[in-house]
């Protein structure tokens, strides 16, 4: 029923923003398209994702940071906001002067549009072999109205003042001594920017940054606050891919934030529109909500067959790194990434599982993976099976059979599987918790092979010969037919000892008290 939340203080998105299809874009055809292969990538985690830290970076997390993402096959990687932060001005100076950054790795900085700032800017990059400048300024209605007070000329004469001096700036200070400079630019809450101005503003920077054919330029079409759902900023990808006069020049980024938890779905039906580059974090720290997760997006695409152009082989390595320097825990049930995203208490999962894994145990090494509740092989991201199952009071006999025989070899059959599922079931739902392997051995031992006050196991072995004829072979008698088989198998059911079973093959079938007597036989 009706609920006492204010809903009525809120207005849906496409009440006012208008989404127009005309000449160049008479419709949508983004639902059509499928993702073939990885984007180009940019880590914004030493800057967006540093700037939203209770606890921001110092230089020593800072650098471990930049070093993991080298490692892990970033080629754009933004390091901060030099002009903003002494800190991130010395860590900039830091990896230049000591020649940290690799040939092929372009470093990116953010600046607001303003002449000081974009001078320290430069200062914070010369030297360095690839620089992208990024400069950006807010351009939505709200923002016009509400912060800057002014129409969308002085909004748009902000960017074009900016765009002009950094141009400018690095003509004369970076081109000269060698580095190669690219350029990047933002209309900073673009969700919320009527999409002909947002267009315009656009157009007008690209005249100034990129003026040669040849030239391109980074156009990054920021999700700063998600604002509808993710189909509709899709639509606006496209409108825009679609009205840029030249097409050709422009690198599309997206920069997707996840107000509403749907940044991972805006970046890629974003790509499906037209994208071409996607900025975001590790793990989908920033702002708020956060960015969203480039390591998300990357193992999507490498569960569908694709290269994701980056190395995840040992995803803990990055957990590792970026929860030390965030000093934000990655959650247990986190996409791909969690301790626990990998792991089935359910009991009919674990038996989907066993069978899944021990199929693919016979199907070789180059067969697709196929097991159900898996979508990926945990070794590839360096995890182990270890975890995969675990027992609580919701698993069943399946999950519990699985880790006897992962961790001890011991392989139950089903008759058995039911008859101990009850045992570790009384156990799990007494103590409301998890049981480790070691404890699920520990009540079989006790159940099967310790009973206090009852039987002891002393030996066994696995034969698929009935033991009554075990023993006759041991004692030289071969060849028995089936059905007297079938009939010394009855005589000797109750018996407790095997050497027993010869001697009632003797008293029932050789050493008869009657009229008859046995001489000889052949079979």
């Amino acid at each position: 029923g009706p609920s006492k939340m204010p809903f009525q203080k809120y207005q849906e998105f496409l009440n006012w923003y208008n989404i127009p299809f005309d000449d160049k874009w008479k419709q949508r055809s983004w639902p059509s398209k499928r993702i073939m292969q990885a984007p180009r990538w940019c880590s914004v985690d030493l800057r967006d994702g540093n700037q939203a830290l209770i606890n921001p970076m110092n230089h020593e997390k800072k650098l471990r940071f930049f070093l993991h993402l080298v490692s892990m096959g970033y080629k754009e990687i933004e390091i901060g906001f030099p002009a903003a932060s002494q800190t991130d001005f010395d860590f900039s100076r830091y990896i230049i002067d000591n020649k940290l950054i690799p040939d092929d790795v372009e470093i990116q900085v953010l600046c607001q549009c303003r002449e000081s700032l974009l001078k320290k800017t430069i200062e914070a990059v010369a030297g360095a072999k690839n620089v992208i400048l990024h400069i950006y300024n807010s351009t939505s209605e709200l923002q016009r109205r509400v912060v800057f007070e002014k129409p969308r000329a002085g909004i748009k004469a902000i960017a074009t003042e900016g765009a002009t001096i950094v141009k400018k700036m690095a003509d004369e200070t970076l081109v000269p001594t060698g580095t190669n400079v690219r350029y990047e630019y933002s209309p900073e809450s673009f969700t919320g920017t009527e999409l002909d101005f947002a267009l315009e503003v656009c157009e007008a920077v690209m005249q100034i940054l990129a003026p040669k054919p040849e030239d391109k330029l980074i156009i990054n079409l920021p999700s700063t606050v998600e604002m509808s759902t993710p189909n509709v900023y899709a639509d606006q990808i496209e409108w825009m891919c679609a009205h840029f006069e030249n097409r050709e020049k422009v690198i599309l980024s997206l920069h997707p934030h996840n107000d509403r938890g749907c940044g991972v779905a805006c970046a890629e039906l974003g790509i499906m529109a037209g994208a071409d580059r996607v900025e975001g974090c590790l793990f989908g720290n920033g702002e708020r909500t956060g960015n969203v997760c480039l390591v998300t997006l990357a193992m999507n695409l490498f569960s569908q067959g694709m290269d994701p152009e980056i190395d995840l082989r040992d995803i803990q390595a990055s957990i590792d790194v970026a929860e030390y320097c965030n000093e934000l825990k990655v959650p247990e049930r986190f996409p791909w990434s969690g301790s626990l995203v990998y792991t089935a208490f359910s009991g009919s999962h674990q038996d989907a599982i066993k069978k899944g894994m021990a199929k693919m145990a016979l199907a070789g090494e180059d067969a697709k993976w196929e097991v159900p509740y898996l979508p990926i092989d945990p070794v590839h991201i360096g995890r182990s099976y270890e975890a995969v199952v675990r027992v609580n009071a919701q698993s069943g006999k399946g999950g519990i059979a699985y880790l006897l025989e992962q961790n001890y070899g011991i392989i139950l059959p089903k008759e058995v599987q039911m008859e101990f599922s009850p045992v570790i079931q009384a156990i799990t739902d007494k103590t409301s918790a998890e049981i480790k392997p070691e404890k699920i051995m520990e009540a079989f031992t006790n159940h099967y092979l310790k009973q206090a006050n009852g039987y002891e196991l002393k030996s066994f072995e696995v034969s698929s010969k009935l033991a009554a004829m075990m023993e006759l072979e041991s004692r030289g008698v071969t060849d028995v037919p089936p059905n007297l088989q079938s009939e010394l198998v009855s005589i000797c059911k109750p018996l407790t000892e095997r050497a027993d079973c010869y001697q009632a093959f003797l008293q029932n079938f050789v050493d008869l008290k009657g009229p008859v007597g046995l001489v000889e036989y052949t079979t």
